[in-house]
């Protein structure tokens, strides 16, 4: 008969960790990630000098840009590959990329978080159009980042006259995985995590590839009383780890906030987003939204959306998801977000990819690091650093209307409004509206064959995307195209006769 669970401390579990092999790690930016395990298969790599040669798995980034989470596992000789969906978050695993010391992979979030699913079942891959005619098409790099990466990991098919792009599933040997609760029998509940991710299936895919599966809790308890609260059965759990409070925050921002594990009608408390260019983008974005609408915002500039629309008292018109799981409520910022105050409902995040692929957000807001001159977009990209693109691929590319939300140039920008007309107070000193983009994460005439609507938002102007590639349909009343707009552009884009942006987004409030 099955036992109870075995309780051990972190670093017995990680010492169980062979040579080798390929570890899949849940959790989404500053949520979910099992802390406790990390830093203690880092103490045992700098006493020992093992585990070597890890290959490293994830879907969604994970860490704080400095210390914590997967930046835990850079070292030189202890990772050999990562295949991950965003890279932003753990700068010293890519400055192992970038020096070319390590295999280095971006995969679309949510390809990688549904591929978990695949590997568990032994299937042949993830076949999706996600990625076609972007950095990940096999056509254009296959999302291999140096010139240390060799292996393809996806391929291009023709299915039924259409082209499909297929990711190939691979085994994992080890699951580091984090919930709330383990009970005497390490079943897994996840009643105080903020969101509950892609933990089932990575723990599935370790079982059946006869590997181990490491979970961190923040208590045990005796037994849980409702079996359907139980995220991952017991029967997949090989050791259970309790964390400490200060390696098992609910986010890398806060301990605890109940607010993101609580439904209520009520909306949090939002304080007034103060006059700026982001509150003028946020203004005119949220115009893009109806009544009913089911949307997604980005990280950054689109999270102006989420505020404005909290001041005006629009936010019950329509329903904010996240890609992480939360379905309502008001997304949270920071090293919080993937979580959200008062969400309606949370689902597992490979679900809510399921929902995104296949055409169900009315709308999404995402930001843009650079736009060329036939609408395609770099999320990824720039100045000897890569990001990643996260969820970017999936959701830009499977939604109906797509907003791209970013000032007109980059750097030290500042704006004023006189009268109701906006002013550039001083210039920003990098040019976003290139001839070309660096990195394909959003391709625009893919987007004009699928039909979509897109709009790119600035705080001076509104482009559309055409047939024709971009085409200016809105200035800033005060701002001039010959002085304001077709200097600080690589190209020209088609100009008729653009309409006024909405006096409402200039109000200096």
């Amino acid at each position: 008969m099955r036992g109870a669970a075995r309780i051990v401390s972190a670093a017995e579990a990680v010492a169980a960790i062979p040579d080798g092999a390929t570890v899949a790690i849940s959790g989404f930016v500053g949520a979910g990630h099992p802390e406790a395990l990390t830093v203690a298969l880092e103490e045992r790599f700098l006493a020992t000098q093992t585990p070597r040669g890890l290959t490293l798995v994830y879907a969604a980034g994970q860490g704080d840009r400095a210390e914590r989470g997967l930046n835990h596992l850079a070292h030189a000789g202890m990772v050999k590959r990562v295949v991950g969906g965003h890279w932003n978050l753990a700068p010293k695993l890519g400055r192992l990329a970038l020096e070319n010391q390590i295999e280095a992979y971006n995969i679309p979030q949510g390809v990688v978080c549904v591929l978990f699913r695949e590997i568990a079942a032994k299937r042949a891959g993830v076949i999706t159009k996600v990625g076609l005619h972007t950095f990940v098409d096999p056509e254009n790099g296959g999302g291999r980042l140096n010139a240390r990466t060799t292996e393809p990991l996806v391929e291009r098919l023709t299915l039924d006259g259409e082209t499909w792009l297929r990711f190939r599933t691979f085994p994992i040997h080890v699951a580091l995985i984090r919930a709330t609760s383990a009970d005497a029998r390490g079943n897994l509940s996840m009643e105080r995590e903020s969101l509950i991710g892609e933990v089932l299936p990575i723990a599935q895919a370790a079982r059946n590839h006869g590997g181990i599966v490491i979970a961190q809790v923040e208590r045990l308890v005796e037994r849980n009383a409702d079996p359907k609260a139980i995220r991952v059965p017991g029967t997949l759990v090989d050791f259970v780890v309790v964390g400490s409070a200060a390696q098992h925050p609910q986010t890398f921002s806060e301990q605890f906030n109940a607010a993101y594990v609580t439904s209520r009608a009520e909306r949090p408390a939002v304080a007034r987003m103060a006059f700026s260019e982001r509150k003028i983008i946020g203004r005119r974005a949220l115009r893009e939204i109806h009544p009913g609408n089911i949307v997604n915002l980005g990280i950054g500039v689109p999270e102006a959306v989420a505020a404005v629309a909290a001041e005006t008292g629009r936010l019950e018109e329509f329903t904010l998801t996240l890609e992480s799981g939360p379905t309502g409520g008001l997304p949270a910022g920071g090293l919080s977000f993937g979580s959200s105050h008062f969400p309606e409902a949370v689902i597992d995040q490979p679900s809510q990819f399921d929902f995104y692929d296949g055409g169900g957000l009315d709308v999404t807001a995402l930001g843009a690091l650079e736009v060329d001159a036939e609408g395609s977009v770099n999320v990824s990209t720039c100045a000897g650093r890569f990001a990643g693109v996260g969820g970017f691929v999936n959701i830009s590319q499977n939604a109906k209307r797509v907003v791209f939300c970013c000032t007109f140039r980059a750097g030290d920008m500042e704006v004023a409004v006189q009268d109701g007309r906006l002013r550039i107070v001083r210039e920003g000193g990098a040019i976003k509206f290139v001839e070309r983009v660096q990195q394909v994460c959003f391709h625009g005439p893919s987007a004009v064959a699928r039909g979509q609507r897109v709009l790119y938002v600035t705080e001076r102007a509104v482009f559309e995307l055409t047939a024709q590639g971009l085409a200016l349909i809105e200035v800033a009343p005060g701002i001039d195209v010959a002085r304001d707009i077709l200097p600080g552009m690589a190209f020209r884009p088609m100009i008729g006769a653009p309409g006024v942006m909405a006096g409402e987004c200039f109000e200096s409030l």
